[in-house]
């Protein structure tokens, strides 16, 4: 499932794989996120098939606020034959409600620019934009094709 929203996102925004997604091996990545201290992660299922997830950790704030932490969620996707019947709202709710368990009142949640599917969502579940992330490119139109074996720039 990680796959296809990697492959979601890349194509509104050929860097995420490189800049926001997974580091290889994928599997290990996945696993240590969710192990985290403060990770939190759900799946969402209709009739017992699992058609979503989501991953969201704590991130502290800077002083004076450094006591606090933030809830982000880092990752969300669901079946695009799932969407619109309550699967992504119900994973945000759970997770919002484990978070608040431990203390969190403040939440972000990462969306790609052009995304206007995710943006309405969480927007529809009270988020609001506090921040863009701008990025400028000179490494060419093919510098992020999707090719991860060469994202260190090394030559093969």
């Amino acid at each position: 499932m990680y796959a296809e929203l990697s492959a979601e996102q890349s194509a509104i925004r050929s860097i995420w794989p490189f800049a926001d997604g997974l580091d290889e091996p994928v599997e290990a990545s996945l696993t240590s996120l969710v192990r985290e201290d403060g990770a939190a992660a759900v799946v969402g299922e209709i009739d017992g098939v699992t058609v979503g997830f989501l991953i969201a950790i704590e991130e502290p704030l800077l002083k004076p606020m450094s006591d606090r932490r933030i809830g982000v969620v880092r990752f969300i996707f669901t079946d695009h034959e799932a969407r619109g019947v309550g699967v992504g709202a119900a994973m945000l709710d759970a997770v919002m409600e484990r978070l608040e368990e431990r203390g969190i009142d403040l939440f972000d949640a990462r969306v790609s620019p052009g995304h206007r599917l995710a943006k309405n969502f969480f927007e529809s579940n009270g988020f609001k934009a506090r921040s863009i992330t701008m990025h400028r490119s000179d490494a060419g139109p093919d510098a992020f094709n999707g090719d991860r074996s060469n994202r260190s720039g090394a030559s093969s």
